[in-house]
């Protein structure tokens, strides 16, 4: 019970966080639900690929971008919108911002060690996202033209 009231809660925060930032950029109204609950239900199956099934923080940010990436595209087409309206306020939650402030913090006090293993990490986790959507893009095109092949081929 205690695990499902948790997910509902990382989904919640992270919805809330999605939409805050989609009004931060004047995103269009009616294009709040649909990236809020892109950004929530991607973060959550982060947080169970990351927290509960211990996979990397580079593959986990990498799954994360490539269904944000799909996700959006899909909306996109069914709201008449651009992708892009949805896939900046879902990126939210992934954006490394804590480990960049710790990496700053150290680095001020001089505590090299740890400034290294946190620009380590903003590194990798930058690197999976970017990587994520270049992925999610290729797969949205390589969906798009099967089904523009299949289309043509019933003509």
């Amino acid at each position: 019970m205690h695990y499902w009231l948790n997910l509902l809660l990382q989904f919640f925060l992270s919805y809330i966080s999605t939409v805050c930032f989609g009004i931060l950029l004047h995103i269009p109204v009616r294009a709040y639900n649909v990236a809020g609950i892109i950004g929530g239900g991607v973060w959550v199956i982060y947080w169970v690929m990351y927290y509960q099934d211990m996979v990397g923080l580079a593959f986990g940010n990498l799954t994360a971008a490539i269904l944000i990436a799909i996700c959006s595209r899909w909306a996109a087409q069914h709201k008449k919108m651009p992708a892009i309206v949805f896939e900046v306020p879902a990126l939210v939650p992934f954006v490394p911002g804590g480990q960049a402030y710790k990496m700053v913090r150290n680095f001020a006090i001089g505590n090299y060690h740890l400034v290294t293993v946190y620009f380590y990490q903003v590194v990798v986790i930058v690197g999976a996202i970017t990587l994520g959507f270049g992925l999610g893009e290729l797969l949205n095109r390589i969906i798009h033209y099967h089904h523009w092949k299949i289309v043509k081929k019933n003509r």
